[in-house]
């Protein structure tokens, strides 16, 4: 078995956003040259997420609408985590929320996804360098 590591680094310009990054992710598919097994992508912080769903800007902001309605950022005071000093204490249930990985399949060399399946980055804590692990295992 073959066994493929990148690390992808992300440093948004907002708090909150949302990147397609299957192209990239397919890109190391190929670059590891297996053509069977499984790709691994994960989030390596607490404030960010990495999730499978439809490339729509519709319901990227349908996101962006419920977590800010189930976690706003505002008033920061209303979260304990933020009384160490932090400002995060949303990014942390928004990231518990949309998740930390995904696992996709490979299948002849490719991402085996159903229809209009995509990988999503999503940040909730931008403004700073944060990484995410793709981890490409098979044959």
């Amino acid at each position: 078995m073959k066994s493929f590591t990148e690390y992808l680094v992300f440093n948004t310009k907002t708090r909150r956003e949302y990147i397609n990054i299957t192209d990239t992710v397919e890109k190391l598919v190929k670059k590891s040259g297996i053509q069977e097994g499984l790709c691994l992508v994960n989030a390596m912080h607490i404030t960010a997420s990495v999730y499978i769903n439809d490339a729509e800007s519709g319901l990227l902001q349908d996101f962006d609408d419920f977590l800010e309605r189930l976690a706003p950022h505002a008033p920061v005071l209303n979260y304990r985590h933020n009384r160490t000093g932090e400002d995060n204490g949303d990014a942390h249930i928004k990231r518990t929320i949309m998740g930390r990985e995904v696992v996709v399949a490979i299948t002849g060399g490719k991402l085996d996804f159903g229809p209009w399946e995509q990988i999503y980055y999503g940040e909730f804590d931008g403004g700073r360098p944060k990484r995410v692990l793709v981890k490409i295992i098979g044959e």
